[in-house]
């Protein structure tokens, strides 16, 4: 007997960026199991090829396309051509996950990392927004997923311009769903708390100090990020408008005392 079954996201396109490993990488390939046509998106692209072979080989549709959304403005827009064409002629879902988080006290942060920042966290987000969103709103319908940060809603000491990109995020969420969202445009935000990626493996100890008095008591995965943006994409969500969920573990909101 055919399984006729239909999957939430069939028939739907989804842009990923930053999607070669951690967090992007369990977001594409989560996308992709649900149906979605997964554009896969980083610097690298033979770690981008991996991903596309992994959601392949699990009978998902995915695609890469190389992007570098530290280059400026017209680089952008380059690619967000370049990943609409690949995706066949629209994107319904973008997730601005790309983010760059070189965690220094202020004086300590290097010119070139500063404004590195500000164009992937900040720049990248706004212009594929502004290229992307306009036909999802003449469709009158469409869906825009941003990482954020837990790191936004408190005061650290380091890290100042990051956790600042990371909150300018959240403002433009709720922004661009005042702005799109009458237009069949719903945008919201997931802010993960302190995840533990391949990239930070080597920081297992500290990540494991930090998550031990909340409540979640474990590191967040990238798994469970890329439930939250799943959801956040699905129709179950369709009364879901210029939110952050704190997919956290905890953390932001709560303080155990001993």
């Amino acid at each position: 007997m055919t399984n006729t079954r239909q999957l939430p996201f069939d028939g739907r396109t989804a842009l990923v960026t930053g999607s070669t490993s951690g967090i992007g990488a369990a977001i594409a390939r989560l996308l992709a199991a649900r149906g979605a046509h997964v554009i896969v998106s980083g610097r690298d692209a033979a770690r981008g090829e991996q991903v596309v072979a992994g959601v392949r080989q699990a009978g998902g549709k995915a695609d890469f396309v190389t992007a570098d959304l530290a280059g400026d403005a017209e680089d952008v827009r380059r690619f967000a051509a370049q990943a609409t064409a690949t995706a066949g002629g629209r994107v319904d879902i973008l997730v601005n996950n790309a983010g760059i988080y070189p965690a220094t006290p202020t004086p300590d942060l290097p010119d070139h990392a500063l404004d590195a920042m500000l164009a992937v966290n900040i720049r990248a987000p706004h212009v594929l927004v502004a290229e992307l969103a306009p036909a999802m709103a003449v469709r009158g319908d469409g869906v825009i997923v941003t990482i954020g940060s837990w790191m936004a809603a408190v005061g650290s000491p380091f890290a100042a311009l990051y956790t600042a990109t990371k909150a300018a995020d959240e403002q433009m969420t709720r922004t661009w769903a005042a702005e799109f969202g009458p237009r069949g445009v719903r945008v919201n935000a997931v802010a993960p708390g302190v995840t533990l990626t391949p990239g930070n493996e080597k920081d297992r100890p500290v990540i494991d100090r930090m998550t031990a008095g909340t409540p979640g008591r474990v590191p967040v995965t990238p798994e469970d990020i890329a439930y939250a943006v799943a959801f956040l994409a699905s129709g179950e969500a369709r009364m879901i408008h210029g939110t952050t969920l704190y997919v956290d573990g905890g953390i932001t909101t709560t303080r155990f005392v001993s």
